[in-house]
């Protein structure tokens, strides 16, 4: 027995629900910007990123992301397939605008991105932490190196915090990994 097209509509199961659930409006307690955690992957899972020549192209973009776009990469690990990012905004630009431009930066058509990309909004300090810890242990489990301060293409980006909309930004100044 089919349940009626009304009782279908109460539950929200109707033709117009939204392809992703919205955001919620402060997540990040005592921090006006949120932080993201994003994966990309390459199309097949393709194994075209850990090296040199990506890592580079990578790092410059994410470095030059600041002023160009709003968005600062604080840490990032590039996996052979898949890349981690670490990254908090100005909602200068919009979360898949920014991602779109990261793609096609990066891959200067040598390589196609999947489709998409996974994000998550950490909630805490000690979410980030946890997600962040684990993250930098992918290459000692895809068994790449025995310590993951061995991995070479893996990063952390200095910036000044971003400032609430209408005050100055400080200069952005990329550190070592």
């Amino acid at each position: 027995m089919s349940k009626p097209d009304s009782m279908i509509r109460s539950v929200g199961l109707n033709a117009h629900h939204p392809r992703r659930l919205r955001r919620l409006g402060e997540v990040w307690a005592g921090h006006p910007f949120p932080r993201y955690f994003l994966t990309l992957c390459t199309a097949d899972r393709v194994q075209v990123l850990a090296n040199d020549d990506y890592h580079g192209r990578l790092r410059k973009f994410l470095v030059a992301s600041p002023a160009h776009y709003g968005w600062h990469t604080l840490r990032y690990v590039v996996m052979p397939d898949h890349v981690h990012l670490l990254a908090v905004t100005t909602e200068q630009v919009a979360l898949g605008a920014w991602i779109k431009a990261l793609k096609f930066v990066t891959a200067q058509r040598r390589f196609r991105w999947q489709p998409g990309f996974f994000d998550h909004v950490l909630r805490s300090g000690e979410s980030e932490s946890e997600k962040w810890s684990y993250v930098l242990e992918n290459p000692v489990r895809g068994g790449l190196v025995t310590s993951s301060v061995d991995w070479p293409y893996a990063g952390e980006l200095r910036f000044e915090e971003p400032n609430p909309p209408g005050q100055e930004t400080g200069p952005t100044e990329p550190a070592g990994i």
